[in-house]
């Protein structure tokens, strides 16, 4: 249910979320290692997801460090999310249970390199973390990083 000002209890708590984010990222450009604490940051993202996606959350982390080792770790919005050099995320694992809802997504930014044509999906629901499914996620992250 919406609040006073339009906006949902869960979807507060994740422009808080993402608010942090951004602080802690402030004072992490001044730290030796930022590449290591973003990625600590995800790996704690995906280990505090719901049983049920977890895996599912490893799985994309996998995929993208294996397919696309240009693209970063880093936490967007309080999601497992891999960035250009740039830091524009390009890509976006959301758990469904952030928002209640009934699947996770793997999602991609405007950065991504997806474009076909007129129309293309910019999210996919992501149901299981199997062979199939992994190697379509391989797919979509490696057309995305366009390395």
């Amino acid at each position: 249910m919406a609040t006073d000002d339009g906006f949902t209890k869960e979807e507060r708590a994740a422009m808080k979320q993402r608010a942090a984010e951004l602080r802690a990222q402030a004072k992490r450009e001044k730290a030796a290692d930022k590449a290591a604490a973003d990625l600590q940051d995800v790996l704690d993202a995906i280990a505090a997801m719901r049983d049920d996606e977890r895996p599912i959350g490893q799985m994309v982390h996998d995929v993208v460090l294996e397919h696309a080792p240009g693209l970063a770790p880093k936490t967007w919005y309080g999601f497992p999310a891999y960035a250009r050099e740039d830091g524009k995320t390009v890509a976006f694992f959301q758990p469904g249970a952030k928002f209640g809802s009934r699947y996770g997504t793997l999602g991609f930014s405007d950065s991504a390199r997806l474009d076909d044509g007129p129309l293309w999906p910019t999210s996919y629901a992501v149901t299981a973390a199997d062979d199939e499914t992994r190697a379509a996620v391989a797919e979509l992250i490696r057309r995305a990083a366009g390395d």
